[in-house]
């Protein structure tokens, strides 16, 4: 009888474009996946490592998954994977007996004789004893079709690992050096997915700006992307400020299936802070890059990702960070506390100064800021009409639907005559916070490969 193996994914899409690596690889091999962990012979925890918050969540589930171990007489087998298998295998496998072996991003086609190995079924091996966590220069899944569980939008990873080495982030140490798919294998991806019932497709790297594969960078790719017949719409995360392409701002205005949001990492809004972080662009590089993009880009929606509290930040150069969040007026942020991560280089040398109850108090004023913004900028949309791609049912509003304009904004709109992955012309009636309500104008829908347009009663 087949193995049952639960999967449970915290963190990025990128954690969730590896655990549906992981399902394939598993498949291949004969196992057999379950969406209950009552039923599940092994359960497999995919880790995030990039927030505190991140870690106690986990270390929070090992807990609860000890005492089901427990009452199945150690019959449950548990691994670890992803960055935080990577970063803190030791205090894991000796602090968490629960625990049967961890593996990291670059080592999930071991996963099979892991597991194996830890039931007994096979001897452990030299290189293979409760851990596979070698960081590899090559690998990049080639091969592996990603299990998808269905929906709208499919995550596609272009490249793994990065270069950058920013002091405050720990991936280049849990995924490794950066390195590029084949831009013919994302494209056959895209177009199995589109045979798939698949509308929307993201392009997922560490720093996409980077991605290179022969001749071809990445608004080359994402053109071949946005071409592939049947895709109505191509998203990317996460670019990096510091060789943010003009040629890509030129491919989002360009192609109309190029999705008007960009999300821009900003970090800090003082010089200094910023050379600390090596972030390698200063305030007012970031303000032009920002310009040029609204310049070139109608309708362009910009939101970004903001760390409070890093080391010796002074409370006036938090200041201009907060400065700057007035200027620009992203559409929305995501504000962070800054905490340390294991073996990065702020962990190493820089010292944790910035009192907690400080940091608590720059963050609360930002978010508030920020929900202040988000609200204005989506009160202007009232009145306006956009096209909005239904992505699901709205579990705690009976009745409703939910989808996303061109440029994310979230739009709820009623589900009658509505279908999930139905396109929505929808009028925008009221906005509360980041959410838009509307109501649909007409809807098209395809029906064996052919669009229809519906009138919405």
């Amino acid at each position: 009888m087949a193995l049952q193996v639960h999967i449970e994914t915290y963190g990025c899409q990128m954690n969730e474009y590896d655990s549906e690596l992981v399902k394939s690889i598993l498949v291949q091999r004969g196992f057999e996946l379950s969406d209950r962990l009552e039923r599940a012979d092994v359960v497999l925890i995919n880790t995030c490592a990039i927030r505190e918050k991140a870690h106690q969540k986990i270390y929070g589930r090992l807990q609860q998954l000890k005492r089901e171990r427990a009452l199945r007489r150690n019959e449950l087998t548990i691994g670890i994977l992803g960055c935080m298998a990577q970063n803190l295998k030791q205090d894991l496998l000796d602090g968490h007996g629960e625990v049967d072996f961890v593996a990291g991003p670059d080592s999930y086609r071991h996963l099979p004789e892991l597991i194996d190995a830890s039931r007994g079924v096979i001897e452990p091996s030299a290189t293979l004893d409760k851990t596979a966590l070698k960081l590899s220069t090559t690998e990049t899944y080639t091969g592996v079709d990603p299990v998808r569980s269905g929906g709208v939008n499919a995550w596609i990873a272009i490249m793994r690992g990065c270069d950058n080495m920013c002091t405050f982030c720990v991936v280049p140490y849990t995924r490794g050096r950066e390195r590029s798919r084949d831009a013919d294998g994302v494209v056959a991806e895209v177009q199995a997915l589109v045979r798939d019932g698949y509308k929307q497709v993201t392009l997922l790297g560490q720093n996409v700006n980077s991605y290179r594969h022969g001749d071809v960078r990445f608004a080359d790719l994402m053109r071949r992307v946005a071409d592939v017949p049947g895709i109505e719409r191509v998203r990317f995360t996460s670019p990096h400020p510091k060789d943010f392409p003009t040629d890509l701002i030129r491919a989002i205005a360009d192609h109309p299936k190029l999705c008007t949001h960009i999300h821009l990492p900003l970090q800090a809004g003082n010089d200094r802070v910023l050379d600390l972080m090596r972030r390698t662009y200063t305030n007012a590089e970031f303000r032009a890059l920002v310009d040029e993009m609204r310049a070139t880009i109608p309708g362009l929606a910009l939101t970004t990702d903001i760390i409070v509290g890093f080391p010796t930040e002074t409370a006036a150069e938090y200041e201009e960070t907060q400065q700057l969040m007035e200027d620009v007026r992203f559409d929305s942020a995501f504000i962070f506390k800054y905490s340390e991560r294991q073996g990065t280089y702020a962990q190493r040398k820089l010292r944790d100064d910035v009192p907690a109850n400080e940091k608590t108090r720059r963050i609360v004023e930002l978010v508030a800021l920020q929900k202040q913004i988000t609200g204005e900028i989506n009160q202007t949309l009232v009145g306006t009409t956009h096209d909005v791609l239904i992505e699901d049912a709205v579990d705690k509003q009976p009745g409703f639907v939910s989808g996303r304009t061109d440029s994310f904004k979230r739009t709820l709109l009623s589900a009658e005559g509505v279908e999930i992955g139905d396109t929505v012309r929808v009028e925008i009636e009221r906005a509360r916070g980041a959410t838009l309500y509307g109501r649909a104008l007409n809807v098209t829908r395809q029906t064996s490969g052919h669009p229809r347009i519906a009138e919405a009663a």
